[in-house]
């Protein structure tokens, strides 16, 4: 229950966070994707490096999950489905003024829209769950994991 509520403290302070830096303003976004003000894109560069970074330093000096699992950093496969799903979260956060995170932020604000975000992001979720289980070959971390698996018995 207290590692329950160490998530849930940590959700409210991000999503607090992503109001503050101005994450959940439809306006904001809409100058970033134009290129007219960058400053919303320099703090997701910002999180990104910082992220990066710390993952790298506690994954060198020996950090744990919260687990007690080891933090290790894996190549992930790549593929068109990347691009596809790249493509298809751009022009949605585009229309919409939101991504996942910011949804969230934005349903805390009361912002009435974000309920049609989230629905399209759940209809998006249940969609792809739809389409891997018909076309296995979509999902690349299965594909991935079973040429490994593949690998080690052949000898590789």
């Amino acid at each position: 229950m207290k590692r329950k509520l160490a998530y849930l403290g940590m959700g409210i302070v991000f999503g607090f966070t992503l109001s503050r830096v101005g994450a959940s303003q439809y306006d904001l976004i809409y100058t970033m994707f134009t290129g007219e003000d960058l400053t919303l894109a320099w703090v997701i560069i910002t999180a990104i490096v910082t992220g990066f970074i710390g993952l790298r330093v506690l994954a060198a000096t020996g950090g744990r999950t919260f687990d007690g699992k080891p933090i290790t950093i894996s190549k992930k496969p790549l593929g068109w489905t990347n691009a596809a799903g790249g493509a298809v979260f751009g022009v949605g956060w585009g229309m919409a003024g939101a991504c996942p995170g910011t949804v969230l932020a934005q349903l805390g604000e009361g912002k009435v829209l974000a309920v049609f975000t989230l629905l399209g992001i759940l209809a998006g979720t249940f969609l792809y769950a739809l389409l891997v289980e018909r076309f296995p070959s979509l999902d690349l971390e299965q594909a991935h994991a079973a040429g490994a698996t593949r690998s080690k018995r052949e000898g590789a």
